[in-house]
């Protein structure tokens, strides 16, 4: 009597992703909330890197989120993009790297800022 070989098993074990493996994975409909106002940015520096954002991430911005106290934001200060932490201090926002090497900014009331959206999710290679 022959034992038929279930491709699902490696070395005796059910496999874990067995389950899973008749499903797509649809990666806009995990990650994005709202199609119509979220869109992808590179990240350009290494400011957030102690937020584990590194300069080459992929970063999904969702335009409809309003910033909350630590958010991570896209921003424009005086025409320049920013990837920031923001902090609301008694009526002032402050934009906060994550980086030793880069300053943190008050926004002046004069100043030209705005936020762009709420960075939602990071996308980041492992390898080369």
């Amino acid at each position: 009597m022959s034992k038929k070989r279930d491709s699902s098993r490696s070395s005796g074990f059910p496999s874990p992703a067995r389950d899973y493996l008749e499903h797509d994975l649809d990666l806009n409909g995990y990650l994005i909330r709202n199609p119509a106002a979220t869109f992808f940015v590179r990240m350009a520096e290494d400011s957030m890197i102690q937020a584990g954002i590194h300069a080459g991430d992929l970063l999904i911005v969702d335009r409809s989120r309003d910033p909350k106290q630590a958010s991570v934001v896209l921003a424009t200060l005086q025409g320049e993009f920013l990837v920031r932490k923001i902090l609301f201090d008694r009526g002032r926002i402050r934009l906060c790297p994550a980086h030793p090497d880069f300053p943190e900014t008050l926004v002046r009331p004069e100043s030209d800022f705005s936020t762009w959206g709420v960075v939602t999710y990071v996308i980041h290679a492992l390898g080369p």
